[in-house]
């Protein structure tokens, strides 16, 4: 994710790369950033009195990170780490820090994501805007109280994963009714962008664009009843809840 972000905030020209340093303490993962990125500074420690850090890392490390971005004086962090709570960050920057969490989407990667940020109890209107700023770089963003953000991380967090396995299992499906895997894939792939697009673009309720499309004893209708039957739906559901649950566990 961290990657993509800085694909996205070079490439909407929010930053030029010689204004954005990366820190990466594994040599090998250093030359691979560089090699990606050239001209962007990519160093093992951060720097002396950096005006603001994206801290994007594994939840374990998170607070040790900061730390040590509290030592070289660091005020101002925008976290991307799933589950770690505001106030965790802030403990262990020292002081009075500007933390602001958020919670991004892989959709990242191509300029798509949607993100809901939170601001800790030293966030400013100017740490947010700053904030949303920065993850606008790379898609859609929304300001939201952080209890939220849990499931936020079930929801959008993981949902792409959610689509994906309904990719999959399309496809295949198609495969199996006889045609062939690249035709199949090209069917499911544009009828999951084109029902997105009409989702957004016409501002309706699911609940309608659905009945529109089921005939009364149709085939879609056939289609819906045994996903009803085999409880798709509730299955969703406790998809998010399980998801939701294990973002909260991080940070008991």
């Amino acid at each position: 994710m961290g990657t993509a972000l800085l694909g996205g905030l070079l490439g909407s020209g929010w930053a030029t790369p010689e204004q954005i340093a990366v820190v990466e303490p594994a040599e090998e993962r250093r030359r691979e950033l560089e090699r990606d990125f050239p001209g962007v500074p990519v160093l093992g420690a951060p720097p002396e009195g950096a005006p603001g850090a994206l801290l994007a890392v594994k939840p374990d490390v998170a607070e040790g990170a900061c730390r040590v971005l509290g030592a070289v004086g660091v005020t101002r962090v925008l976290s991307i780490v799933a589950g770690i709570p505001c106030v965790r960050l802030e403990a262990a920057l020292g002081g009075q820090p500007s933390v602001v969490r958020a919670m991004p989407n892989t959709p990242a990667l191509v300029g798509a994501a949607i993100t809901v940020i939170s601001g800790g109890s030293h966030a400013t209107a100017a740490d947010l805007s700053w904030a949303e700023d920065v993850m606008g770089a790379v898609g859609t963003v929304v300001r939201l109280p952080e209890r939220l953000l849990d499931p936020v991380t079930g929801l959008s967090g993981s949902g792409p994963a959610y689509l994906f396995l309904v990719a999959e299992a399309l496809i295949e499906a198609g495969v199996q009714m006889g045609l062939t895997r690249e035709v199949s894939k090209t069917l499911v792939v544009e009828t999951l962008l084109g029902s997105a697009k009409l989702l957004a673009e016409t501002g309706e309720d699911p609940v309608v664009l659905r009945a529109a499309v089921t005939s009364p004893a149709g085939t879609t209708a056939a289609g819906i009843r045994a996903l009803e039957l085999r409880a798709v739906r509730s299955a969703f559901m406790e998809a998010v809840a399980a998801a939701t649950e294990r973002a909260r566990s991080l940070h008991r």
